[in-house]
């Protein structure tokens, strides 16, 4: 079945209002909740009748309690074609390690993938499996998803806790040093034309750690094996760029690790694989290796004999 153009059913958006929205407008609410939509958007869908609160059309003015649960129901549209094949890389009953390709979002987000995504297409082989953790949509390799309670629930503390070791292949500018490069740049929200706020090198921001460790020269660019201690939202990008190495193609993060344009996350051009990933096994703790072949730009050369 061709991807492109699919329609697709619609999704519901659910929206409980928080002591803090207590007596506010149902626009005042759904502005802070949804901030991505301007006033002209939400008074818009309020008027079609797309938000409702217990299955009742809300208008504009209408006050919101703290409790109540404010729904919008987004009408169907058409996704963008994107490649939904994926690779099984391990499997078993806690466990399912799949290979993500580029321009497939890992999850639902932005507003314009909702079938269209590698979580979507991995429960149709499995339906038991949900992505534990989410790549770039344009990065490539290991994706891990929980089958079971015990994996879910162990995926999640290994990634919080840092117990996960995940390594990456990025092609970056420049000529990064030889020996392994420690970068502990921030990461936290700034200003985004188009978003209002993005995750980019910030001193207020979250402590980040990676390694960058530069594999080969490939003339104005360098091959570099990245480990990442923190899993902060494109971290490998903005600690590259940080370093003063962006990844070659990134339309985003500039050389201090913060937008150098309007462009958005989601927007590709760069080349950034998750090849390896090691994480305890959910039902004994053993180490399970998972790794991931690059595609032909990311691959390193072999070694002379």
């Amino acid at each position: 079945m061709s991807a492109g153009g699919t329609l697709n059913e619609g999704c519901e958006h659910r929206a409980p209002v928080p002591g803090r929205n207590d007596g506010l407008s149902a626009l005042a609410h759904l502005l802070d909740r949804f901030p991505r939509a301007d006033e002209t958007t939400w008074r818009r869908r309020l008027g079609s009748g797309e938000v409702r609160i217990d299955d009742a059309p809300v208008p504009a003015d209408r006050v919101v309690r703290a409790g109540e649960v404010v729904v919008w129901r987004r009408p169907p549209w058409r996704e963008p074609d994107v490649p939904l094949g994926f690779a099984v890389l391990y499997r078993d009953a806690d466990v399912l390690a799949v290979g993500k390709p580029s321009g497939l979002p890992t999850l639902p987000g932005g507003g314009r993938f909702y079938l269209h995504t590698l979580g979507r297409q991995v429960r149709r082989a499995a339906p038991d499996a949900r992505p534990a953790h989410r790549l770039g949509r344009h990065t490539t390799g290991v994706v891990l998803c929980g089958r079971s309670v015990r994996g879910r629930r162990a995926l999640a503390d290994g990634f919080r806790d840092g117990t996960i070791e995940k390594e990456y292949l990025a092609l970056v500018e420049g000529i990064p040093p030889a020996g392994p490069t420690p970068v502990d740049v921030p990461l936290g929200p700034v200003p985004h034309p188009k978003l209002g706020t993005v995750t980019a090198a910030s001193p207020h921001g979250k402590p980040s750690r990676s390694e960058v460790v530069r594999l080969e020269r490939r003339g104005e660019h360098a091959l570099c094996l990245v480990r990442i201690a923190t899993g902060r939202a494109h971290q490998i990008r903005i600690h590259c760029a940080a370093l003063g190495h962006p990844l070659v193609g990134d339309p985003l993060y500039g050389p201090d690790g913060r937008p150098k344009s309007d462009a958005v996350p989601g927007d590709g051009g760069y080349l950034l694989h998750a090849a390896r990933i090691v994480f305890p096994h959910p039902a004994d703790g053993r180490p399970v290796e998972v790794t991931c072949p690059p595609p032909p730009p990311l691959r390193p050369r072999p070694a002379p004999r």
